[in-house]
């Protein structure tokens, strides 16, 4: 069977490009209705049914210089000729796109998005929400354009399926929604999904009243989740342990207004991981016209009950944290690399990437240009370790850093970031089996990674794992900055988040 993918035809797993030339494109297929259903207006309106959902591809997804290898797509990544000069634009951030689109779709008047990132996580996204009845339509002449149109009554749609692929936000976010519908509502996504953790949201959503009956391990994708009949009309408080995830608190703060009486949300861990994350949702919440109010100390969120409509018109920033591996390139290479649009706040928990750079060794600095305010980040190629560095702050860029940190000049133990073992692998895991892949030295610690540093003419080149992980991806490419010989499987899972990355790292390079 054939299916359509935004002007191309994917046949038996197989992108099939100009030359005729199959990539084999593994666990990154969205399930489509068949070609024939499928017309050029789908493109641009998505609507009430999940079934007539192209995911977005732009013409440079064509990655070149791929081969097939045991049934796995490599891609060599290119070395550094010399110091770096370059200034790279970055896509608007997953974190803050995937919010918006909840809480517009959470609204009663449209809403329009600019500068939405246009990527996996985010078609899995619009594709969730169409398929519980919520329009997304895309401006013709600029895709990051995207209007949300949410359902008549704020009922949303039921005995329809969720699929969630690989994306958090989505397995996460969008099972709250469900509350809401008129019937059960059943999620899904990529096998490698099963392995992540959902049991706390689920068990939140429980407490309000839902039933959620699994179709395989408790806790875990596939279920159904059936919405109660009555919302419970008194302020409900619900304690989940969001050691594993703050999405799992983030889920639940997104919908506490829709609640009758509100929410109260007990976090019973030690932890709270990303607290950044959580600070972000809260504010988009209290932005769409919401009231949450954070007690981190006490590990406590309360959100009172009141209708969310985000302003007409919303502009994305760029996603800081996929400026990590860019930035961090001119450390590993040398020279100066810039990202434009850099916001001067941010609720982003990669607005810390620059200190951290600089703490590394790196000058940064934040000029304007014709009223634009770039990040840029200079470096000689020298790397200093950190000794003893939480990241609890900031484990989503954990894998830029540690690309960084192969090449430093004394040990770090980056710790605070045990919870990276249920993201879209074990990171700490493959972090460190791949920086030994390489001839690096690492090892796991209960909360994080120990770095020591070798020779850089130590490492080697090696076909190194990107276990569909979009940060492993990335962390390897990084590593071939200064490392050649190294040849990445399946590149193509950093359309996750950056639908371009490959040109994009080769228009840094000057390739």
């Amino acid at each position: 069977m054939a299916y359509a993918f935004a002007g191309h035809t994917i046949h038996h797993g197989c992108e099939i490009i100009g030359d005729n030339q199959p990539i084999l494109i593994q666990r990154l297929i969205v399930p489509l209705a068949p070609a024939e259903t499928f017309n050029h207006s789908h493109a641009h309106n998505h609507s009430a049914k999940a079934d007539a959902w192209p995911p977005f591809f732009t013409e440079t997804d064509t990655i070149k210089h791929m081969s097939e290898t045991n049934n796995l797509q490599l891609w060599p990544a290119p070395t550094a000729n010399g110091p770096l000069d370059a200034t790279v634009t970055i896509p608007g951030s997953k974190s803050l796109s995937n919010r918006y689109l909840i809480l517009a779709a959470l609204g009663s008047q449209p809403v329009t998005l600019v500068g939405l990132l246009r990527s996996r996580d985010t078609e899995l996204m619009m594709g969730a929400l169409a398929s519980l009845g919520v329009r997304c339509d895309i401006d013709p002449d600029n895709e990051t354009t995207v209007t949300v149109t949410p359902p008549a009554g704020g009922r949303f749609q039921g005995n329809g399926n969720v699929y969630c692929g690989l994306a958090g936000t989505v397995m996460r976010f969008v099972p709250g929604l469900a509350l809401f519908a008129d019937g059960p509502v059943h999620f899904d996504g990529d096998e490698q999904a099963y392995a992540r953790p959902m049991k706390p949201v689920l068990d939140g959503l429980e407490q309000l009243g839902a039933t959620v009956d699994y179709h395989g391990e408790i806790g875990r994708l596939p279920f159904t989740i059936t919405p109660p009949t009555v919302l419970p009309a008194d302020r409900v408080q619900v304690s989940i342990d969001s050691s594993g995830s703050s999405q799992f608190i983030s889920g639940l703060l997104l919908i506490g207004s829709r609640l009758p009486g509100g929410l109260t949300l007990q976090h019973t861990g030690e932890k709270t991981p990303s607290l950044p994350h959580i600070r972000m949702t809260v504010a988009d919440v209290n932005g769409a016209g919401g009231h949450a109010l954070a007690d981190e100390d006490s590990r406590v969120w309360k959100v009172k009950p009141g209708a969310l409509q985000l302003p007409e018109r919303v502009v994305v920033e760029p996603d800081l944290s996929n400026a990590a591996p860019f930035l961090g390139a001119a450390l590993i290479a040398g020279g100066t690399v810039r990202v434009p649009h850099w916001p001067v706040e941010t609720t982003q928990p990669g607005g810390l990437l620059p200190g951290y750079l600089e703490r590394m060794g790196a000058k940064v600095a934040f000029p304007e240009q014709d009223g634009i305010r770039y990040c840029e980040v200079t470096s000689d190629g020298s790397i200093h370790g950190l000794d003893d560095f939480d990241l609890t702050a900031a484990g989503e860029i954990a894998p830029s850093l540690a690309a960084i940190l192969v090449f430093a000049d004394k040990p770090t133990s980056m710790i605070g970031i045990g919870h990276l073992r249920g993201h879209e692998t074990n990171r700490l895991e493959a972090l460190v089996t791949e920086i030994r892949r390489i001839g690096g030295a690492a090892r796991e610690l209960p909360d994080g990674i120990a770095f020591t540093p070798v020779p850089r003419a130590s490492l080697h080149g090696a076909v190194m794992e990107s276990y569909a992980d979009h940060r492993m991806a990335t962390f390897a490419a990084m590593i071939g900055l200064a490392v050649p010989g190294i040849q990445i499987v399946n590149v193509a899972t950093t359309r996750k988040t950056l639908p371009d990355f490959v040109g994009m790292w080769n228009g840094m390079l000057g390739k």
